[in-house]
C-alpha cells in the first residue's frame, strides 16, 4: 500500500509499505478520507516533539472497517481514560494524552490500524447515513470547535467575533449560528482568504481593517459577548481583550508559537469588565460523536467547506495549499 511518511522537517515521502495487521483489541480500516489542517503544515515545516520518525501523518480520519464495511470516524486526541482528570470527565486535558499521526501511524495511508487505546475510550464513531467520508473527517476539527465554544458558553443572542478565516474560523462561524448567536463577525488580515471564507459562511460582517474599532462600531460601543481567537497570533489575543463587552468571554482557541508565547494584557480591563478568558485544547471522544451528529443533522454544514479533494500522491500539494491560505479545507482520498 502507499503511505505519506514524515521523516524530518521538510521531508515527507510517499512510500510503499506493507499492509498493517490488527492485533488484539485493534481495528483495521480502509481509509477513505483524511483531511489536512494547519497542524500538518507546521509539522511538515518544523516537526513535532511527539513524533518519532518515520511516522505516517494524518489525524482527521474516516474510512471503512476491513471485514465488515462499517463506516467510521476516528478521534485524533487519545485520552488515557484512567487518570484523575479523565475520571473526573476532563478528557481534553489528560496529561497522558496521545494522538493519531503523532504517537501512532495516522490516516495518510490506504490502510491503518486503530490502536486498542482508541477503542477503549469510545474513540471510533459510526458515520451516520447521509454524509460522506469527507464530511465525516471534518468531525474532528468541528469537535475541537465544539469544545472551545462550550467552554466560552456561546449561546442564544450573543454577538460573536471569530478572528481567523481559515477552516477552523469557518467552523466557528457556523457552530456559533447553530448555538443561537445573534450576529457573527469574521476577522482576518488576509483579505483574499477572508473573502473566500465569507462567500461560504456569510458572516454578518467581514472585517479586514482595525478589528477593535470596527467591532466596537458594529456593537454600538458595547463590544462582543464572545471573541474567539482562531489564529496563532498574539496580536489577535491582545485585540480580543479590547473588543469584548462587559462580562464577555474570550476563547484563546489558537495556540501561539512556542518561541513567542507571551502577550501584553491589560489586566484592568479583565478586572473591571469582569471578563472571562478560557483556553481550548482539542476535543474529547464525546465531542467527536456530537460533531458527527451536528453534521448529519445539517446544523453545521461542512461539505461546501471542502474546497480541494486530492489523491494521496498529492498530499504535499494539499499541505502547501493550507500553508498559503489558498484553500478552506483540503481532504486527501488515499
Amino acid at each position: 500500500m502507499r503511505v505519506a511518511r514524515f521523516h524530518a522537517p521538510g521531508d515527507i515521502r510517499i512510500e510503499d509499505a506493507p499492509e498493517p495487521v490488527a492485533g488484539p483489541g485493534e481495528l483495521k480500516i480502509r481509509v477513505r478520507n483524511c483531511s489536512t489542517c494547519g497542524t500538518d503544515a507546521k509539522i511538515y515545516k518544523f516537526g513535532h516533539h511527539h513524533i518519532r520518525p518515520p511516522r505516517v501523518m494524518g489525524h482527521e480520519i474516516a474510512g471503512e472497517v476491513v471485514g465488515t464495511g462499517e463506516r467510521v470516524q476516528v478521534i485524533a486526541a487519545i485520552p488515557c481514560g484512567v487518570c484523575p482528570d479523565c475520571l473526573a470527565g476532563r478528557l481534553t486535558v489528560c496529561p497522558n494524552q496521545e494522538s493519531m499521526g503523532y504517537h501512532y501511524d495516522g490516516g495518510f495511508a490506504e490502510y491503518m490500524v486503530v490502536p486498542a487505546k482508541v477503542l477503549a475510550v469510545n474513540g471510533v464513531n459510526a458515520v451516520p447515513d447521509g454524509i460522506g467520508f469527507a464530511e465525516a473527517s471534518v468531525a474532528e476539527p468541528l469537535a475541537c470547535v465544539l469544545n472551545g465554544q462550550t467552554l466560552a458558553r456561546v449561546g442564544t443572542g450573543d454577538d460573536v467575533v471569530v478572528m481567523g478565516a481559515g477552516p477552523i474560523g469557518c467552523l466557528h462561524v457556523r457552530l456559533a449560528r447553530a448555538r443561537g448567536a445573534a450576529r457573527v463577525f469574521l476577522v482576518d488580515v488576509n483579505t483574499e482568504r477572508l473573502a473566500m471564507a465569507a462567500e461560504l459562511v456569510r458572516p454578518d460582517a467581514a472585517i479586514d481593517g482595525d478589528p477593535v474599532e470596527q467591532v466596537l462600531k458594529l456593537t454600538g460601543g458595547r463590544g462582543a459577548d464572545v471573541v474567539v481567537t482562531a489564529a496563532a497570533a498574539g496580536a489577535a489575543q491582545e485585540q480580543a481583550v479590547l473588543m469584548t463587552a462587559r462580562q464577555g468571554r474570550i476563547s484563546f482557541f489558537g495556540g501561539l508559537p512556542k518561541d513567542d508565547p507571551f502577550i501584553r494584557l491589560d489586566s484592568n480591563l479583565v478586572h473591571y469588565r469582569e471578563l472571562t478568558i478560557v483556553g481550548a485544547n482539542g476535543s474529547s471522544p464525546a465531542h467527536n460523536a456530537e460533531a458527527l451528529s451536528l453534521i448529519a443533522e445539517g446544523a453545521v454544514p461542512v461539505a461546501d467547506l471542502i474546497t480541494h479533494r486530492l489523491p494521496l500522491s498529492r498530499v504535499l500539494d494539499g499541505i502547501d495549499l493550507v500553508s498559503r491560505g489558498e484553500a478552506i479545507k483540503v481532504t486527501i482520498e488515499p
